[in-house]
Order: structure tokens, then C-alpha cells, then sequence
């Protein structure tokens, strides 16, 4: 990863050659193909890269939109600085783990009820979703040295599917003044392939329009840096048998693309190294069956979900298992790309 893009597009395209049918150095050699291609059902999957930084940004426009009206109201929806800069903070790379990989409910202090003046200690009661995308960082810079953003997408190696697991009620009680900390910081589950951005060239699509209000110019980008990619997040709750859908959304939603999140991040002299990962924070579209989170489809546990089964839901119970799913695909490009899966199931509390 750290070697640069050239060297990943030859990577690339050696392999390609390898794997094409009309090429016999694999095809053709029995022993080297048995050893160059394991069973799926043998392989335990790891994370792809050894992660040192995590940062988790809050890039999606509609899903801001929504979590300030439901806290703030419709006039102030959107902080100030909102439209001008990627928002994000630092997150917690050693509880980051790949797909597959349970997550136990966490603990900590929140508000027993809305007018509550003082919290209590428990498990949280509103733990959710977010539906987001990674990026890894390949070729680092220098400390003091910002990335520009003509030169971003030479310096992210590729994506992955996200699950930022979220609890609600804990973060609400702690996140004033200095943002998210035990409410976040207890699992971040990741798909384990990563899928390069020379992949997902053909899937390169204009984002939203940014000119009201102008950004900055060392923010503003002279490319298309958006990507058509299909989102989907499906629930199996505890004791049915089944997934079901409950939101589909695209990361063409996004507002602030992951090149504009990777110059701002350096345009202070930030060092990335490689490994480090960058999340996009929760994708929303911007119809309700689109959203990123519970805390959006349920509206804040206004509105439950109903399960085939008759099973309801506002946020995650125990046993509940969550599996999200993101395909590239369009008609121009004749094929598509998928990213595999990232699931996770939610286990019980160590204190009850």
C-alpha cells in the first residue's frame, strides 16, 4: 500500500492478466492453481490493513440535516461551519474489527429519561447502525506536508463497507463539549476486502452541487469524485430467521467527497501513514428508505420497524444480527463490483 499508485495499477493488472481465461501461466498449471486459489468456505478473513489512525467524518448533507432538526429544529438544522469544511474526529483504531466479528453491547453513563438532571450507569438502551464507507490510506506525506486535492486520490489506496456502531443515549450525555468518546469507541466493524479506486474508475459520478455557499479553494475539486455505489442494510432479529432490508441508499449522496476529506485532513500538516483509515460517517439519501441510521428510520424511537415476523424494532435488541452490502454497478460499464459483506450480531452486556 505504502508504495505509491503506480505500483498498485501493475499489481492490479498482473493479477488481472493471471485470472483472465485466455491466460494459461495459472489456467494451465494445476499445482500452482491449487495453491493460488483457496475454497472461500477455508478462508478465515482478517482485517486488510494493520490500522494505526481512524478518523470517522460526518460528510453525509441529509443525515446532518436530519439529526439537527430532530435536536435542534429546522432552522438549525446545520451548524455553522457545516457547509464549509469536512467534520470529523478522531475515532478509536484498536476496537476496529472485521466483518463477522460480534459486538457486545456497551456500558456506560446516560439519562434515564428527558427530563432526567443526573445519568445512570447501565447498558445502552438506543444502540443503532450507521451505514458508512471506508477509506485506506496508501502513500502517506510528510508531517507539515498537506496533500492537495488534485493529489488526494493518489494517496487513498481503496474502500470498504463500514458499520460505526452507535450508542445513542450514552454519546448524547458525553459528547458536549469535545464530540463522540465511549459512545462510539466500542466497535467499528469493516468489510475485509478492499476495493481499489482504479477499480471504481468507471463508477466516478459528479457530487452535489457545492457552490451555496463557495467552498474554499483548497477544497474544491476539478473532477468528477463522487461514486455510484449501491448501499444496503439488512436486520435479522434475534430468533427470526431471516434478514430483511431496511434502507438502501448511495454513496453518491455524499456531500463531501473522500478526497475533500483527505486534504482537509492534512491541510494542517496532519501525517498520514499508511493503513490509516478515514470513514465517510452515515450515508443518507434523501428519502426516509434511504437513511443511514435507526435513529433516522425510527426518527429518534417515534417510529418502530415491523419485521415480517412481527418482530419490532426502534433500535438494536441482543441477538439482533446486522448486515450491510454495497455493489458498483451501472449500465455503461456492463458489470459491477461487490465489496462483500460486513455483518456483525450484538451480544449481551457484562453488566446487566
Amino acid at each position: 500500500m505504502s508504495l505509491g499508485r503506480p505500483i498498485w495499477k501493475a499489481t492490479r493488472e498482473s493479477i488481472q492478466k493471471l485470472l483472465s481465461k485466455e491466460n494459461g501461466v495459472l489456467r494451465d498449471n494445476k499445482d500452482l492453481l491449487k495453491k493460488a486459489l483457496i475454497p472461500i468456505q477455508l478462508v478465515k478473513m482478517h482485517l486488510p490493513a494493520q490500522i494505526g489512525d481512524y478518523t470517522d467524518f460526518y460528510c453525509s448533507r441529509e443525515h446532518a440535516t436530519n439529526v439537527g432538526i430532530m435536536f435542534r429544529g429546522k432552522d438549525n438544522a446545520l451548524q455553522p461551519n457545516w457547509l464549509h469544511l469536512p467534520v470529523g474526529y478522531h475515532g478509536r483504531a484498536s476496537s476496529i474489527v472485521v466483518s463477522g466479528t460480534d459486538i457486545r453491547r456497551p456500558c456506560g453513563q446516560r439519562l434515564p429519561g428527558k427530563d432526567a438532571k443526573a445519568p445512570v450507569f447501565g447498558p445502552s438502551q438506543r444502540l443503532d447502525i450507521e451505514l458508512e464507507v471506508g477509506w485506506f490510506v496508501g502513500k502517506g506525506n510528510a508531517l507539515g506536508e498537506p496533500i492537495q486535492i488534485k493529489d488526494a486520490k493518489d494517496h487513498i489506496f481503496g474502500l470498504v463497507l463500514v458499520n460505526d456502531w452507535s450508542a445513542r443515549d450514552i454519546q448524547a450525555w458525553e459528547y458536549v463539549p469535545l464530540g463522540p468518546f465511549l459512545g462510539k469507541s466500542f466497535g467499528t466493524t469493516i468489510s475485509p476486502w478492499i476495493v481499489t479506486l482504479d477499480a471504481l474508475e468507471p463508477f466516478l459520478v459528479d457530487g452535489p452541487d457545492q457552490s451555496k455557499p463557495e467552498i474554499l479553494p483548497y477544497l474544491k475539486e476539478k473532477k468528477s469524485s463522487a461514486y455510484d455505489i449501491n448501499l444496503e442494510v439488512q436486520i435479522k432479529p434475534a430468533k427470526s430467521s431471516e434478514f430483511e432490508t431496511v434502507t438502501v441508499s448511495n454513496l453518491k449522496h455524499m456531500y463531501w467527497s473522500i478526497t475533500q476529506q483527505l486534504a482537509h485532513h492534512t491541510v494542517n500538516g496532519c501525517n498520514m501513514r499508511a493503513g490509516d483509515m478515514g470513514a465517510t460517517g452515515t450515508i443518507s439519501g434523501p428519502e426516509k428508505g434511504s437513511f443511514g441510521s435507526l435513529l433516522e428510520i425510527t426518527w429518534s424511537g417515534r417510529d418502530e420497524i415491523t419485521f415480517k415476523d412481527g418482530a419490532k424494532r426502534m433500535f438494536l435488541h441482543d441477538g439482533d444480527e446486522v448486515k450491510i452490502t454495497g455493489k458498483a454497478g451501472n449500465a455503461s460499464a456492463g458489470y459491477s463490483i461487490g465489496f462483500g459483506a460486513c455483518s456483525g450480531k450484538i451480544l449481551p452486556s457484562l453488566t446487566q
